[in-house]
């Protein structure tokens, strides 16, 4: 009886365990793109991935609103040429499986957390970080809440959280910038004003991508809930009250950092860029650049090359 006991023991905690842990489920086609679904609890995140046979370090990729991982294809395979393992996500809200109802599950740091499971999902223990404007700010929380699994950062448009955070309150420029953020949170009626005739005004904020890209954008923001669960990224955490278990001490940064931000950027003024560097206390430089909001876009070969310089300055083993 004690033998069975202990069997039944050792079997459930094994089940347990296997519950907890994210998982790489399976590759999966949508729209004649191929995808992996990891799972992290209830949540199944698609990723594009390059390079994940490669021996050299990790690299994750984020990206905003409201865009998808399609943005990062280019750069994606960049890096794997170059010997590292990359993915980047469809994050909470934008993967079909991973749109929990509630606005709360869509604080900043349910999402930095997602990352975390992501990364150990594809046995990355530490990792090179990119994020473009709400990946940014996902980036931003990852590197205050474990910096050691960090090796560099490059967030893209968002500056640091304390210094948008004061440019918001205090600089009359940022907040003309921002007013855009008080209709996102309204209840319902921004979904009606994207998705308003064929969601043309969804369409026109994609003015510099391609016509392919837009198709791909288009395919998951029709999607039942994509739009909602996008914003409410912004309802859960700009002008609202976060929980204490949600709050994040975004401090001075150590990680070898560096923020790509265009001077033509309608959303992010100038004050909150400038101040980031008063938060960095490792490597950090500020590339300006003539352009505006859709960067990767933009100027592709200014801000790969200036990622890819970034990340092998700080690769600590050789690629192959």
């Amino acid at each position: 009886m004690k033998k069975l006991l202990f069997a039944l023991f050792i079997l459930i905690t094994f089940l347990v365990s296997q519950m907890k842990q994210p998982s790489i489920d399976k590759h999966s086609e949508n729209n004649n793109e191929s995808f992996i679904e990891v799972h992290h609890g209830e949540l199944v995140f698609s990723c594009r991935s390059a390079g994940l046979e490669n021996t050299g370090e990790a690299v994750i990729l984020l990206h905003g609103f409201p865009e998808t991982s399609h943005m990062w294809v280019d750069l994606l395979h960049q890096l794997s040429s170059r010997g590292y393992r990359v993915i980047a996500p469809n994050q909470r809200g934008y993967s079909p499986g991973a749109r929990p109802g509630d606005i709360k599950e869509y604080s900043i740091k349910n999402i930095a957390e997602d990352v975390f499971a992501l990364a150990d999902a594809f046995d990355f223990e530490q990792f090179h970080l990119v994020g473009h404007d709400w990946g940014s700010a996902i980036g931003w929380a990852v590197v205050a809440l474990q910096p050691e699994k960090v090796l560099s950062w490059t967030a893209m448009s968002v500056p640091h959280m304390k210094a948008f955070s004061y440019a918001y309150k205090y600089d009359k420029d940022q907040q003309e910038r921002s007013k855009y953020i008080g209709f996102f949170k309204l209840p319902f009626i921004p979904e009606l004003y994207f998705s308003w005739n064929k969601y043309s005004n969804l369409k026109n904020i994609w003015n510099k991508s391609s016509p392919e890209q837009k198709g791909i954008y288009l395919n998951v923001f029709q999607q039942r809930g994509a739009l909602k669960a996008a914003l409410n990224w912004y309802r859960a955490n700009i002008g609202t009250t976060v929980e204490a278990e949600d709050q994040i001490a975004f401090d001075d940064v150590t990680v070898p950092s560096q923020l790509i931000w265009g001077n033509r950027d309608m959303a992010l003024g100038r004050t909150g860029a400038e101040l980031t560097g008063d938060y960095m206390k490792g490597p950090y430089r500020l590339i300006e650049l003539d352009a505006g909001h859709w960067l990767i876009q933009e100027s592709f070969p200014e801000v790969s090359s200036a990622i890819i310089e970034h990340i092998e300055k700080h690769t600590e083993i050789k690629n192959k």
